[in-house]
């Protein structure tokens, strides 16, 4: 890997597991309530995205990439990830993210016709079995209504992630699937007027999780795609729970429970399985388009 692919590698990923820590330091202390932490994170994705995109002279995207479904699922994504991180904990969450995100492109790949071979089949089986586990009712189990909250947004980042499949325009695609997005939030904001709290703190975090995280990070992973392969650039995001539960610990003081650790290593060692064991897998693997 070259030194500016594995930079902008390393970027992204920590970008990604950035925004579970950025939520979890907004919404745990109340500093933001999770309506108005996505109205600012999409807001700020798209004011940094369409600067990036005008100093790039980026092409216009077409009707198909850039439409308002692409702009609802991103925004039922970002609104459904806020609710989660309410009750979850940054690695939990983060862990049942991308267990929900890769169920549904395998799942999105068998719908377009393609086979799974048995090694994708016994990797999906362990990771789908790692989250069951790590949900089961129990002492140490997640709350289960932030747990399917958090399960919803895996989907819609998955079904996001495959409607822009192929896309020639990446950045201009962004661009516009936020623009389209940020005033979906801002209704979810006016409907949750009553319970509105917006702290100078939470807006801060918020607005670095859109601009920085999900913006810019989304665009410097577009840039680390260049070169990377399919299945090498569907592994290495599996780095970005670990990293997210890491960061947890250090900037929340959230503890790495046996239950979470087990879970960890079914649910990404199931997935690394799956996606070995398919060469022609395909690049839907990133949540930015």
């Amino acid at each position: 890997m070259q030194g500016r692919t594995l930079a902008c590698t390393a970027f992204a990923l920590v970008a990604f597991a950035s925004n579970s820590i950025l939520c979890r330091l907004a919404l745990g202390p109340g500093a933001i309530d999770p309506a108005a932490f996505t109205a600012v994170r999409l807001a700020s994705g798209a004011v940094i995205l369409a600067l990036l995109a005008r100093t790039a002279a980026a092409p216009v995207p077409t009707a198909r990439r850039g439409g308002w479904r692409s702009g609802f699922f991103l925004f039922a994504y970002a609104i459904a990830f806020s609710f989660a991180y309410v009750t979850l904990t940054a690695g939990t969450g983060a862990l049942i993210l991308f267990a929900s995100v890769q169920a549904t492109v395998i799942a999105g790949a068998i719908r377009s016709g393609e086979r799974l071979g048995l090694a994708e089949w016994a990797g999906l089986a362990v990771a789908l079995g790692g989250l069951a586990y790590l949900t089961a009712p129990g002492l140490t189990a997640p709350p289960l209504a932030g747990s399917v909250l958090m399960a919803v947004a895996g989907v819609a980042w998955g079904v996001y992630t495959l409607r822009g499949r192929g896309s020639t325009a990446a950045l201009a695609d962004t661009t516009r699937n936020f623009v389209r997005a940020a005033p979906m939030g801002l209704v979810a904001l006016a409907f949750a007027a009553s319970r509105l709290h917006l702290s100078a703190r939470g807006a801060l975090l918020a607005a670095v999780s859109g601009a920085l995280a999900s913006g810019l990070g989304y665009a410097v992973w577009y840039a680390a795609l260049r070169g990377l392969t399919a299945t090498r650039a569907a592994i290495v995001q599996l780095s970005a729970p670990p990293l997210a539960a890491a960061g947890a610990v250090v900037f929340l003081d959230e503890s790495f429970s046996p239950r979470l650790l087990m879970a960890s290593i079914l649910i990404l060692g199931g997935i690394a399985l799956a996606v070995a064991g398919h060469d022609r897998y395909r690049t839907a693997f990133w949540p930015s388009r």
